[in-house]
């Protein structure tokens, strides 16, 4: 591995508190390279946002390096530079006793980048999420999240998974990820690479300076994982929601409040950006990033107090559970924009308090006539979540 960094890669030495990614004038295969004594924390698992437009490709989060120590940068959908390329995404390499970080670059193939499994197609070797057919880019998605009732370029290729690595370590070498380079990334290593986007690299900048992504500050659990475009930290505000359903961790009344405040916050930020020709003051962008940041906070809260939904293993609990995972779904995939699960949230916990009154009632149980008026509500809501899904409707990019 030493070898191949020497050939393929130089390192340059810069202030901690410099871009770890630097633009270059011309085509090249380029690694600005910080040597740190620290290893890199390890990699949060998050939530996938949905492709927001046909032809952007999925880079993954990583942990770069500035004045404040490591930070993380959000996995985030981009517009590739032209047509037939695809990302290498960057990686930190433990060699000679000093963590190096290898900047990403777009080529025709995805070279090495350290055998880390970053997911979504980025497996530690190659990327498995789609393909280049002539100029239209096909999504496999086995692996990333795509609306197929909005994107219609895809596939399903499940060999592609990778269920072996198991931890999320987020570097290679001793100790890490032991990995070299096959020859097929090392043919890929000769060809002509394009630089990082500019809102590639405006992506770094923002979140270097944003105190909630610090590792010295968050722990290693950055409040922003992923996000579905460079500025649209609230996908993954609704992708904290999403798993907060699915796994019970948020009550249906706390799903609604939360999604209520997002509801306003996209309504603000909407008309904002009308006022102002389509953009956002930095006065408004402070205002929303602050809103943003309480609202962050409270889902970790509402997800870590003692609240948990509990359904009941019998056929209502069933139910009820099943309508959360499909409202689950359509938030996590933007199908049902925060306004909508709101309303639906509101719904399900009259429901529930409907059933905890009745079963408090008749001694912890249901009679027939109860059971078929929740049957007949959770129908109701059942049709509600589905409109949401399918209408013409969507989370806000």
């Amino acid at each position: 591995m030493i070898t191949f960094i020497r050939r393929r890669f130089f390192y340059v030495a810069i202030l901690l508190g410099a871009l770890c990614v630097t633009p270059i004038a011309s085509f090249a295969q380029i690694a600005v390279g910080v040597s740190i004594h620290v290893a890199p924390p390890a990699l949060p698992v998050y939530t996938q946002p949905p492709c927001p437009t046909p032809g952007y490709l999925w880079t993954p989060g990583y942990w770069a390096y500035g004045a404040a120590g490591y930070y993380w940068v959000p996995g985030v959908w981009v517009a590739p530079p032209r047509v037939g390329v695809l990302w290498t995404p960057p990686y930190w390499g433990f060699v000679g006793g000093v963590y190096v970080f290898h900047a990403g670059y777009w080529g025709p193939h995805v070279g090495f980048y350290g055998g880390i499994n970053y997911g979504f197609g980025y497996s530690g070797v190659g990327f498995g999420g789609g393909v280049w057919a002539g100029n239209v880019f096909r999504y496999n998605t086995a692996v990333v999240n795509v609306n197929t009732a909005v994107i219609h370029n895809t596939y399903v290729n499940r060999t592609v998974i990778n269920n072996t690595v198991v931890n999320h370590t987020s570097f290679s070498g001793p100790g890490g990820i032991p990995a070299q380079p096959t020859p097929q990334e090392r043919m890929a290593m000769n060809e002509q690479h394009l630089q990082p986007t500019v809102n590639q690299l405006s992506h770094q900048q923002t979140a270097s300076q944003d105190r909630s992504q610090w590792a010295s500050s968050n722990g290693g659990r950055p409040a922003t994982a992923a996000m579905n475009t460079v500025n649209g930290r609230r996908y993954d505000q609704q992708g904290r929601i999403a798993n907060g359903v699915a796994s019970g961790q948020l009550t249906a009344d706390e799903t609604k409040h939360l999604e209520n405040r997002e509801a306003n916050l996209n309504s603000t930020i909407h008309n904002d950006r009308q006022a102002n020709g389509g953009s956002l003051t930095s006065q408004e962008r402070q205002n929303i990033n602050q809103r943003q940041n309480n609202i962050s906070n409270s889902i970790y809260d509402d997800k870590h107090n003692g609240a948990t939904q509990t359904y009941g293993n019998n056929e209502v609990g069933q139910r009820r559970y099943d309508q959360q995972q499909r409202l689950a779904q359509g938030i996590a995939s933007g199908q049902t924009p925060a306004a909508g699960a709101a309303r639906t949230e509101q719904r399900e916990h009259n429901i529930n308090r409907s059933i905890a009154a009745d079963r408090a009632a008749n001694g912890g149980r249901l009679t027939q006539q109860e059971r078929q008026n929740i049957n007949r509500r959770q129908n109701g809501a059942s049709r509600q979540i589905y409109r949401q899904k399918h209408n013409a409707a969507h989370a806000p990019r």
